[in-house]
């Protein structure tokens, strides 16, 4: 298979365990251009994609606007915080005045869960869900599952726990999905009032011990704790969060096997993980950065495809 199933990238429920398969190999090949000296191809250079975050984003709108110029694209950046949206402008008038400035791909992150999904049933372009509200964050999950095979070998049958925030997390859930489809266990790890009441149904396992959930697995993916999503206080302090749920190097060294250390940033050091775990071999954080642009390559190629179709 050679073609994705789907048209716009809103999150990892609506892909197949192939489309996952397929947008890995097309990164791997996709490493390799960004290792070398001359790190364009000109695969999309009659493509205009716009960028378009309604919400702050640093690293996820870099990485984006990276692999699309890798990939010779034309690009556009749309920062909400300065827009007519602030005038009150929807959503759907400010993506239309976008396209018919002849834009083929959006990229957007908004802080509404399901806005991708509903702009790809109303516009005239691709779209890639770079996050919304607490929903899904498709691309951090692929680059995380994409960082684990490329450590480990395969996904299947690997044990990774996801600790932290589960509650606010866009990237626990897409995380729990596209780990799920590629075949490994899932355990989620946390305060009681941060794991989602119905998480049970999504098949994973919970544990409230943090040592236990560590010595469980072979993949720690640690979260940062959402402040900012969070309008009631979920827990006495940031300090006594740290002190139950946050990882140093002493935990790491006394458990029974060595394990991979993960972040999809960004890290709040010496909240849920000490400076000393996050620089350590045992960590491929900045193996995620630098995959991320890989994986986002591979799915704005592959989206990129079907334009015009």
């Amino acid at each position: 298979m050679n073609n994705l199933s789907v048209n716009h990238l809103t999150g990892i429920r609506d892909l197949t365990r192939e489309d996952i398969e397929l947008i890995f190999k097309t990164a791997d090949s996709f490493k390799e251009v960004i290792n070398r000296p001359i790190k364009k191809v000109p695969s999309l250079r009659d493509i205009t994609i716009a960028n378009l975050f309604f919400e702050n984003s640093t690293r996820t709108r870099l990485s984006f606007e990276l692999a699309e110029k890798r990939l010779s694209a034309d690009v556009v950046n749309f920062s909400a915080s300065s827009s007519s949206v602030k005038k009150g402008e929807t959503l759907i008038d400010t993506v239309n005045n976008i396209l018919s400035m002849k834009v083929d791909m959006v990229v957007m992150r908004h802080p509404n869960p399901g806005a991708a999904k509903f702009l790809s049933e109303r516009v005239n372009a691709r779209v890639v869900n770079a996050g919304d509200g607490t929903h899904e964050h498709p691309t951090q999950a692929l680059l995380d599952a994409f960082s684990i095979r490329e450590k480990l070998g395969s996904v299947e049958g690997k044990k990774v726990v996801i600790v932290g925030d589960i509650l606010h997390s866009r990237v626990a859930l897409s995380n729990i999905y596209c780990l799920q489809k590629l075949g490994a266990e899932v355990m989620v790890c946390g305060p009681t009032t941060l794991i989602p009441k119905y998480i049970h149904e999504l098949g994973v396992l919970v544990e409230h011990n943090l040592r236990k959930a560590l010595e469980w697995c072979d993949v720690a993916n640690m979260l940062r704790i959402q402040l900012e999503r969070q309008d009631i206080k979920f827990f006495p302090s940031l300090r006594e969060y740290s002190m139950q749920f946050g990882l140093t190097k002493e935990i790491l060294d006394s458990l029974s096997k060595k394990i991979i250390v993960m972040h999809p940033g960004p890290i709040n050091r010496g909240v849920e993980i000490t400076s000393d775990v996050a620089d350590s071999d045992q960590s491929i954080i900045l193996d995620q950065v630098e995959n991320g642009v890989a994986v986002r390559m591979a799915v704005i190629y592959l989206l990129a495809s079907k334009i015009g179709r």
